[in-house]
């Protein structure tokens, strides 16, 4: 789907496709080294009840009990991506606004429905903040990422939750929240805020991309409205399995210690990516999620270079507000950027 020249339905993982395969992948937005070995255990452990039709009580207990909600306000999804379509087709909007540059398949459910979308276009000299004036008024349906894919930006939630408003429905994308240490920011377990609905995956962290697990949390209205829409059995009994594991208390200490490994991980390649400041390259920031949105000159260029040095990083010019000038770099440990680091050396110089 294109759109004033963006392809709202190009993904990172375009980048590592077919001749892109063997590439060292820093275009998917997906934690390296996962699923761990516990828990593709414990997925495959349930194989054994595949004749069965899938019952998602249990999991869906176990996120309530994650976010301290009751089960009427949790959704099983497959995938969050599976939660835009929903909400683009069970609810009733008549204004929806999507808050870009974000991921862009919010916009492109809602188009597929049928509705007219307002962008709200955060600006590169604000650091790609917030501004909760920026949103119309009259918006219905507001929907934003946080922190924001593909720019990084962790949001107040204080700003976010200020978009709030009698009659409109406020979605809020959290799904790589849990790559935040001490997920600061997160309205996730929120019921104060009228109109909220938030979004999370289980894809990103833990690596289950090929499964698609994710969730709703909203009011237990909103939750009807959005599984009268999901056909029967949408999430699959290995699916289940590994949402009931994924928000146990050790796995959620676990992801902590991801989260934190992360965010060192992240400064050091935005340390070694300054080193090239005097070649124009620069790291939009300050980046809390886990990939940095970079500019530099002749960006697609640079990319199909870093290509042929046998390395991947996602084009950025198909988000609306970005150009052709931008990329986006996923968090990798640090042998895997020290070896990036040298592919961009050898691409752009060292100034």
């Amino acid at each position: 789907m294109h759109t004033d020249g963006h392809d709202l339905r190009h993904h990172g993982d375009a980048e590592v496709r077919d001749d892109g395969s063997a590439l060292v992948d820093l275009a998917v937005n997906v934690r390296a080294d996962t699923p761990p070995a516990w828990l593709r255990e414990h997925i495959a452990a349930s194989l054994t009840g595949l004749a069965a039709y899938p019952d998602g009580r249990a999991a869906r207990a176990a996120v309530a009990a994650r976010h301290g909600l009751p089960v009427e306000r949790v959704l099983l999804t497959a995938g969050a991506a599976e939660a835009f379509v929903l909400l683009a087709r069970a609810l009733k909007v008549r204004q929806p606004a999507v808050v870009h540059p974000q991921f862009t398949e919010p916009e492109a459910a809602l188009r597929d429905a049928g509705h007219r979308v307002d962008r709200v276009l955060l600006r590169e000299e604000d650091g790609f903040r917030l501004d909760p004036a920026a949103v119309p008024e009259d918006a219905d349906l507001v929907v934003i990422g946080n922190p924001t894919n593909p720019t990084s930006v962790l949001h107040p939630a204080a700003a976010i939750a200020a978009l709030a408003r009698h009659g409109r429905t406020l979605v809020v994308d959290e799904a790589f929240m849990d790559a935040v240490p001490g997920e600061r920011e997160a309205l996730a377990g929120r019921t104060d805020v009228p109109g909220l609905v938030v979004l999370r995956s289980l894809t990103k962290t833990w690596g289950l991309a090929g499964l698609r697990i994710g969730y709703v949390l909203a009011a237990p209205d909103v939750i009807r409205e959005l599984e009268r829409a999901q056909p029967l059995w949408p999430v699959s009994t290995p699916a289940l399995a590994a949402a009931e594991a994924c928000v146990s208390p050790p796995a959620l200490e676990e992801a902590e210690r991801a989260a934190r490994r992360v965010a060192a991980d992240r400064e050091y390649l935005v340390a070694g990516l300054a080193e090239f400041a005097g070649r124009g390259v620069r790291v939009s920031g300050p980046a809390e999620g886990p990939f940095v949105l970079v500019r530099v000159p002749a960006a697609g260029a640079v990319r199909r270079e870093l290509r042929a040095l046998s390395y991947a990083v996602r084009r950025g010019d198909t988000f609306p507000g970005l150009g052709e000038e931008w990329l986006r770099v996923a968090v990798r440990d640090r042998g895997t950027v020290d070896g990036f680091l040298r592919a961009v050396g050898a691409v752009v110089g060292a100034g």
